[in-house]
């Protein structure tokens, strides 16, 4: 029977979960998930999973922080002007949005605190300082 080597494109279903048992993602009512093993596509700890599956497969594999988004990094915390908003746009803790750099890479933010002349900004991924767990099942090879 053939199984999942590196280099493969692969079609799997998954659910995500937290520590505390809450669902993150799930591909539950949506195509499964497709990328190609070993090309970076998903997280580290959730590509090595599925090396060595074969087709019909089911696994729960635990993915520690550092195979998954990585800790929360103090340097993504950034204070940004409220006078640099939108005139009609009123910031508030928990909403997101999307910045660019200079070089016009897009990357989401997440607001955390608004001051009266400040609001800081959050570039760490949601899942950054979490211990993931999965389920995954096989569904395809190639």
């Amino acid at each position: 029977m053939q199984t999942v080597k590196s280099g493969d494109k692969v079609r799997v279903h998954y659910h995500g979960k937290l520590t505390d048992g809450s669902t993150f993602d799930s591909s539950e009512g949506r195509e499964p998930l497709e990328f190609t093993v070993g090309n970076g596509q998903v997280i580290k700890g959730f590509d090595d999973a599925v090396l060595n599956m074969s087709v019909g497969d089911k696994i729960t594999v635990n993915i520690p922080v550092d195979q998954a988004y990585g800790q929360r990094n103090d340097d993504m915390m950034m204070e940004y002007p409220r006078t640099e908003f939108p005139a009609d746009m009123n910031p508030e803790v928990g909403m997101e949005l999307h910045m660019s750099d200079n070089m016009g890479n897009v990357f989401p933010v997440v607001i955390t605190e608004v001051m009266d002349e400040m609001v800081i900004l959050d570039a760490n991924h949601p899942l950054a300082g979490e211990d993931l767990t999965f389920e995954i099942e096989l569904v395809s090879i190639g």
